[in-house]
């Protein structure tokens, strides 16, 4: 059995481990544009390799960040030709900031990402590990929080790793979502059902509709049932048209090969 100093000691390696990974992390330099977003109240920041002359040549790297996110830059600083800003996002998993001029509504210049250690220390506590610079960037982008993180882990969704973290993060997913499935009579979805039920839309009110029909749909055929928009409706006009035995297979099927039209 271990004892109490081995397993400190243990535990003062694992801790020293990731905090050397950590240290090793590059910051990422590049370019960068930050102008107002598509939707109200966001800034829309994109960043790349290539000079970031517009949204049209800078990278891939677009996203919309809320204006409350962002200190040393505001709406009204995008209006002030020739400016000097450096525009600074804080997240727990980093630091970016984008230094440069403004210019015809645009703040242009370069950026610098630089991870955090003690937020990569803290993830690898609870077992989130394979980092490198650009997922931290994601994190700090997207607000993944170390807290947010050990309630998906304290509410016992199972596979939890640092790629689908993101992708639960990216579409809002908290263990009330994973309960209200669970709530249904399910087995409480994992990290990865979870992002594709949610990502579908999949919610218990729906469910419910479905079940009222007397279908007792798996959790694929949840998602399923979603992308291929097999509603109440669509079954009830499948049914006046005389198709029995209806399954969410054969329905599924009809709207592949388009029977319905």
């Amino acid at each position: 059995m271990m004892n109490r100093s081995h397993f400190v000691f243990l535990s003062v390696v694992a801790i020293t481990a990731a905090s050397l990974h950590a240290a090793t992390l590059e910051p990422i330099r590049e370019n960068c544009a930050i102008g107002i977003g598509d939707k109200p109240g966001t800034f829309r920041l994109q960043t790349g390799k290539s000079e970031c002359g517009d949204f049209k040549h800078c990278g891939s790297s677009m996203s919309d960040e809320s204006f409350g996110r962002f200190t040393g830059i505001t709406v009204a600083d995008l209006a002030r030709n020739g400016a000097q800003l450096t525009a600074t996002l804080a997240a727990e998993a980093g630091k970016f900031t984008c230094a440069g001029t403004v210019a015809n509504g645009l703040l242009r210049g370069e950026s610098i990402f630089t991870p955090d250690a003690d937020f990569v220390a803290r993830m690898g506590q609870m077992g989130f590990t394979g980092y490198d610079s650009d997922k931290l960037l994601a994190c700090a982008f997207l607000d993944v929080q170390s807290g947010w993180a050990r309630s998906l882990k304290d509410a016992g969704i199972a596979g939890l790793n640092i790629d689908n973290l993101i992708g639960l993060r990216v579409f809002n997913v908290d263990p009330a979502y994973a309960r209200s499935i669970a709530a249904l009579g399910y087995p409480l979805p994992d990290a990865d059902q979870l992002v594709s039920l949610k990502c579908q839309g999949v919610n218990a009110a729906e469910v419910r509709e479905i079940r009222a029909l007397g279908y007792q749909p798996s959790l694929d055929e949840l998602v399923q049932i979603r992308i291929f928009k097999i509603t109440p409706d669509f079954i009830h006009r499948m049914q006046d048209r005389g198709l029995k035995d209806l399954t969410i297979a054969k329905l599924v099927q009809i709207r592949i090969f388009k029977l319905a039209e």
